[in-house]
Parts: C-alpha cells; structure tokens; sequence
C-alpha cells in the first residue's frame, strides 16, 4: 500500500475497518468456492487449502492490528496471531495422521480464535459500533469448534467441506459487517 493509502487508513479507522471486513468476505468466498469446486476432488489441493487458512487468518490479523493502533494496543489480535501461527503449524503436522486430527485441530483452533475475536469486537464495539456479527460471528466459532472436536472423534474421516461451511458462515458475517458499517458511514456523512 502506499504511504497514502496508509495515512488515510490510520486517521479514518472506520474506513479501514469496512475494507477489511470485505477483503475477509472476499478471501472467505474465494477459499469456500475453491474448496467445494476442487478441493474436495484433490487431497493435495485440500492440504494446501487447509493449511493456507490458518496462515491467512494470522496475516490479516497482523494487517488489521497495523492498520488499527499497532500490536501494542491490540492484544486480542496479536494473541489471535500467535494461536494462529500455531494452528498452521498443528495442521502440517496433523495432516500427517489423518482427516480426524486435521478437524480437531481445528476445532480447537476456533474455539481459541472465536473467543478472541469476540474480545477484539468488545472492544471495538465502543469506538464503531456495529460489530454485533462479529461479536454473534466469535461465539458462534467457538461452538462450530466444539462441534469440530465432536467430529474428530467419529468414526467417518471429514473433509474439507465440513470446514468450508465453517468458513462459508465465516463469510457471511463478514460481508454483514462490512455492509453495516457501509451504511453507519454513509448514515453518519449525511447529517
């Protein structure tokens, strides 16, 4: 980005928040489609996938936390990218031994996660307000996460498809985050 675009971003917060919330959808969408279209046809492709996800979620994590005060003032998200760093190190590993241990890890990975990202949109929620989906989005990860260990647990393997509908509602929270504080702004420049 260049030094503007990151100026603007810095002094105008909610802007970089909306964009954010999109490029999540965007990323999510794009992750899902793959998944149902080819990912689950290739275990090769599914592996990447499956790796690549946690690995994303810590960069955007570290991105946002940049963009919104540094790590320093975001302790919710610099802890989110720890455990995250670390769900993608479990998964090469559990990949190793099966589709089982893959969902567990990440089940424990969203229940980690959603209780931070539901902390991180507390916090938030008194400076932007409109982050009741995501505070919904982080309780609701880190039930899908109990419901993931649940399935490690059974005797059918999982797939990529059961963490694709995972990401898919993921998505969905995102984008009505994102389209919230689209019309909050627009609301808040018309008066």
């Amino acid at each position: 980005m260049s030094e503007t675009t990151t100026h603007f971003y810095r002094t105008h917060p909610e802007q970089w928040l909306k964009h954010y919330y999109f490029m999540r959808t965007l990323f999510s969408v794009l992750w899902v489609v793959t998944a149902f279209a080819i990912g689950q046809h290739s275990l090769a492709l599914a592996a990447a996938m499956l790796v690549i996800y946690p690995a994303w979620d810590a960069l955007a994590n570290y991105v946002d936390a940049t963009f919104s005060g540094g790590l320093g003032r975001n302790r919710m998200q610099a802890l989110n990218i720890v455990v995250s760093i670390i769900t993608t190190l479990a998964v090469i590993v559990a990949l190793r031994m099966s589709a089982n241990a893959v969902i567990a890890v990440f089940g424990v990975w969203a229940i980690i996660s959603g209780l931070l990202q539901l902390g991180a949109a507390l916090r938030r929620w008194k400076r932007f307000g409109a982050q009741w989906t995501m505070i919904l989005s982080g309780a609701q990860s880190a039930l899908a996460g109990g419901f993931f260990i649940f399935q490690a647990k059974m005797p059918v393997p999982p797939s990529i498809l059961n963490i694709a509908g995972y990401a898919a509602v993921g998505a969905l929270y995102f984008f009505i985050s994102a389209v919230w504080l689209t019309v909050s702004l627009r609301k808040k420049h018309a008066i």
